[in-house]
């Protein structure tokens, strides 16, 4: 088998990926036409030159607009559906998507409902394609820590399919550390945890991600390659990083992708997974993702396998379904290997 296609074979783990920012061109028209939205595009052509940005803040700003689109919960059925189909096609077995609440809740749509059509979105991809997703809640760090208190609020009253929070939104504004008492909160509720940071602000982003909202998981994490001290606190404390290199240089986070750390946060043996954070608007998917750091960063198949396994192993599914899932994945290697 050519490295390519070996590539693209190899069983995947998806853990961050935003439901919203895996709309399809072709969909963003739909919900755009349907709301009877004024947008700035006409065809799915158009909506790709729109999906064009000149650092991140710009991005942030072409993702409100397509939030402003989503006008009814039912059209998140059809958003997670396809966003899952897409990962299937990647070999993608299991998906933690990041579903932004407040959001939409803010423009009037409600909580139970759009859950709900997110789970029949997730329940129609696993018959379909065998997929298995769960979600996290990104609180969204703009909204500040009140906002953050209600939308545990709402997941106490209704969590299904919920094993994590986030917070996402514009890390440069918002620092980690005001979330504390919603961490330690979400903590006590049984709830997994992840910040993006190092994404859009610096070092002590992260710091403060790890040292007052003590994640497990950080979202992004560049801007950790410039303090040694961090990595090697971060590899002790088995604190993953979730890389996302098309994301990155889309977004100018980082210049090239052969300027992307993931291959120095791996060769330092921190545990590091690769992921398409936003894979419509960036115009990525899994199989590109691992194609792209193989052929600019020399990761090797053996390498790449072990990110699917990282995935895995730091997955928030309970302990004997990743067991599971982590002996599938060795049995499927094996089979592609001989």
């Amino acid at each position: 088998m050519e490295t390519e296609e070996l590539i693209k074979s190899l069983p995947k783990a998806e853990q961050h990926v935003h439901i919203v920012g895996s709309t399809r061109p072709e969909t963003l028209l739909w919900l755009a036409e349907k709301g009877g939205v004024e947008v700035p595009f006409r065809t799915t052509e158009d909506v790709r030159q729109f999906f064009q940005y000149r650092d991140f803040p710009h991005f942030i700003s072409i993702y409100s607009m397509v939030v402003d689109c989503i006008v009814k919960e039912d059209q998140f059925e059809r958003i997670t559906y396809e966003m899952l189909e897409s990962d299937a096609r990647s070999n993608v077995r299991y998906v933690e998507a990041s579903f932004s609440a407040p959001d939409h809740v803010l423009r009037g749509l409600e909580y139970d409902r759009m859950l709900d059509a997110i789970n029949r979105g997730i329940q129609r991809a696993r018959l379909d394609f065998g997929i298995e997703c769960n979600l996290r809640i990104d609180l969204v760090r703009n909204y500040g820590p009140e906002t953050g208190m209600r939308i545990l609020d709402w997941i106490e009253k209704k969590n299904d399919n919920i094993v994590a929070i986030d917070i996402g939104g514009s890390e440069e504004l918002f620092p980690p550390r005001p979330y504390a008492s919603v961490y330690q909160r979400a903590r006590e509720m049984g709830l997994r945890l992840v910040a993006h940071a190092g994404e859009a602000a610096g070092v002590e982003s992260v710091w403060d991600a790890v040292k007052y909202l003590n994640v497990e998981r950080i979202g992004h994490g560049v801007a950790a390659r410039n303090d040694p001290g961090l990595l090697e606190y971060l590899r002790k404390k088995g604190v993953t990083i979730e890389t996302c290199p098309i994301s990155n240089v889309r977004t100018g986070v980082v210049a090239s992708m052969r300027e992307h750390p993931v291959r120095e946060f791996f060769d330092r043996g921190l545990r590091v997974t690769v992921n398409s954070d936003d894979p419509s608007m960036f115009g990525t998917d899994m199989n590109n993702e691992c194609l792209q750091i193989h052929k600019e960063l020399g990761f090797a198949v053996p390498e790449l396998f072990r990110l699917s396994l990282n995935a895995v192993e730091s997955s928030f599914l309970p302990e004997e379904k990743r067991i599971r899932l982590r002996e599938q994945f060795m049995r499927e290697y094996s089979r592609l290997l001989n």
